[in-house]
């Protein structure tokens, strides 16, 4: 099992100026809570305890105040700093100590994901030992995305980013399970054109390789990305429609915590202190009463 974890919340979020001016894109809140817990949280369900977040030179002790070390979720969450950002693949390079001899999964922090059956989807993509594993979700306009085309064997056999003409209506979302040899092949990327190096670039090392495979969102399940305000907003609305109907929280940290078992009561306890007098504390004393 994958038992690392890097949430890349780097970034500039050029789209959403002014309100990344300052405050971190990350840090906004979708609906209820703050971006940020929605890609933990997703990591979180993979039964990922040891976390790397990447964050902007000079937005750490935002971050700190929010989530200072993970002992209160029963997860370790350390940070790194990003000088400036050098494409996703830099997050390997960056989080080379971090990373050490295990495998890793990545997981850009404006990504939302929801589906019935994620977190089994999700537990078996930390299971790889060998290659890479990303996770596909079909769209409507695949023209805007980097898609993937697969055999029988859900093994990744052609990419190509934003094609012109039809090639596959697979996009590639920005979630990533890896190898450990990602961090060598990282090191090894050569500067795209737009200066940057490029996470297509990473992948195809795998692929040449045969090592490259793929799994589902599935039908019914949900890829939203907040890069714009647009999307911003309409994933923030999606939040708030599911959450109003079911009565259940997508991303409550404490809640999948607990039911993990990796906390107890009296580490809620702290955090409903902790948040205050408001509708997330409300739902915390829901769980442990």
């Amino acid at each position: 099992m994958i038992k690392k974890g890097i949430i890349l919340a780097g970034g500039i979020g050029s789209r959403m100026s002014p309100l990344t001016k300052a405050v971190n894109k990350q840090l906004l809140p979708i609906y209820d809570k703050p971006l940020i817990f929605y890609p933990l949280s997703i990591l979180m369900l993979a039964k990922i305890r040891d976390i790397l977040i990447i964050v902007n030179k000079g937005q750490l002790d935002q971050y700190k105040k929010l989530i200072p070390h993970g002992d209160n979720l029963g997860v370790k969450i350390s940070f790194k700093e990003q000088e400036k950002p050098r494409g996703l693949p830099d997050a390997f390079v960056l989080g080379e100590k971090f990373i050490g001899r295990e495998n890793v999964a990545m997981i850009l922090g404006d990504n939302f994901f929801y589906g019935q059956n994620l977190t089994n989807k999700l537990l078996n993509c930390a299971k790889i030992k060998n290659g890479a594993k990303v996770l596909l979700h079909s769209v409507q306009n695949p023209e805007l995305f980097g898609v993937a085309k697969i055999d029988s064997n859900n093994k990744i056999i052609q990419i190509k980013e934003k094609p012109k003409k039809f090639f596959s209506n697979y996009a590639i979302t920005g979630l990533y399970f890896f190898d450990n040899n990602v961090v060598r092949y990282a090191k090894k990327l050569k500067l795209s054109k737009r200066g940057e190096i490029e996470i297509v670039d990473l992948l195809m090392k795998y692929k040449k390789k045969n090592k490259l495979s793929a799994d589902f969102i599935g039908r019914g399940g949900a890829w939203l990305d907040t890069g714009s305000i647009e999307d911003y907003y309409k994933t923030s609305a999606f939040v708030q429609a599911v959450e109003n109907r079911q009565g259940l929280k997508i991303a409550c940290l404490e809640e999948i915590a607990f039911l993990n078992k990796w906390i107890k009561k009296k580490e809620i306890i702290k955090q409903i202190k902790f948040y205050g007098n408001c509708e997330y504390s409300n739902y915390l004393k829901k769980i442990i009463k």
